[in-house]
């Protein structure tokens, strides 16, 4: 059975809700405050509640959010591959929603930010296994090249997904230029879309993705409510999203990317499984906090509605 090897970072969430961030130097009462895993996380929570096996490749620290982490990781059934790391923590993000659902990050990476190749060298992926790889991975000195490394030695049948994030915007640096002949599958949100071809609008970035990946890779690019765009070049077709009331954007985008996985590993179709994706981005914006994708069974009721 397929499984997703996720490479990315599991990081807790302080997670607030405000009314309007501050002014530089300014001060607001949040309307809530609490303590939730995030990161890649949320990622595989939603592929987990939805079918598919999940190992979690990266570390996790000592500490109070490393145990944070790991009880949320052991209570949605994600195994993790190593040990908790000695002498550091899990890392913390500070998410801030406004009421007009708009997300403001500020991060401190801990143990998460370090993978050596001997932590990968027993990892043994299965000829149908999905390995996640995150953009911030590729930022991080103590992680980035034992990774890329890693990859590039992976057997050609093994599935390959990128999510560049949104500080991964420089398609000619050394490492993007080493991974990008081995992405399978390109996810991403809109805007990183943009910022990573430098095009004005999705119709233009979707073409010019195309210039830096295989003609082979499958394209997601999520376009907010109005659903997403899915295909390989010259075969790219768009699949509508579903109208809800959002309360929060956090964590919608990695609910989209774990379903649309999970019915790609079930045997649907791209299409298919972007609908799917897209009624679980929907459903994870109705509710507070990062890692709110719905199981299987939400999703079907949406799609029957």
């Amino acid at each position: 059975m397929s499984r997703l090897l996720h490479t990315g970072q599991v990081i807790v969430d302080l997670v607030m809700a405000l009314n309007t961030l501050p002014a530089t130097g300014g001060d607001v009462l949040a309307k809530s405050a609490s303590f939730e895993a995030g990161g890649g996380f949320n990622v595989m929570a939603a592929a987990r509640r939805n079918g598919l096996p999940v190992v979690y490749l990266g570390r996790h620290g000592n500490g109070r959010f490393g145990d944070l982490a790991r009880a949320a990781m052991q209570a949605e059934g994600i195994e993790m591959a190593l040990a908790a790391s000695d002498g550091k923590d899990t890392g913390l993000c500070v998410s801030l929603t406004e009421a007009t659902t708009e997300r403001t990050f500020i991060s401190h990476i801990g143990a998460e930010g370090e993978l050596s190749a001997e932590d990968l060298a027993n990892v043994v992926p299965h000829p149908d296994d999905y390995v996640y790889v995150s953009g911030y991975s590729l930022l991080l000195e103590g992680k980035a090249q034992p990774l890329i490394d890693w990859l590039l030695a992976l057997p050609r049948q093994i599935v390959v997904v990128f999510d560049p994030g949104p500080l991964v915007k420089a398609p000619e640096s050394a490492l993007m230029r080493a991974l990008l002949p081995r992405i399978d599958i390109w996810t991403s949100n809109g805007p990183e879309a943009l910022a990573f071809t430098g095009a004005a609008n999705i119709a233009a970035a979707l073409p010019a993705l195309n210039q830096y990946l295989p003609a082979e890779t499958l394209l997601v690019v999520r376009d907010g409510p109005n659903g997403c765009w899915v295909g390989r070049a010259g075969q790219i077709e768009h699949v509508p999203g579903f109208k809800v009331q959002a309360v929060d954007s956090n964590g919608a985008g990695d609910a989209h990317a774990g379903v649309f996985i999970a019915g790609l590993a079930a045997g649907l179709k791209p299409a298919a499984a972007a609908q799917r994706a897209n009624a679980a981005a929907a459903l994870a914006v109705t509710r507070w906090g990062p890692a709110t994708s719905p199981g299987t069974a939400e999703v079907d009721a949406l799609l029957t509605e």
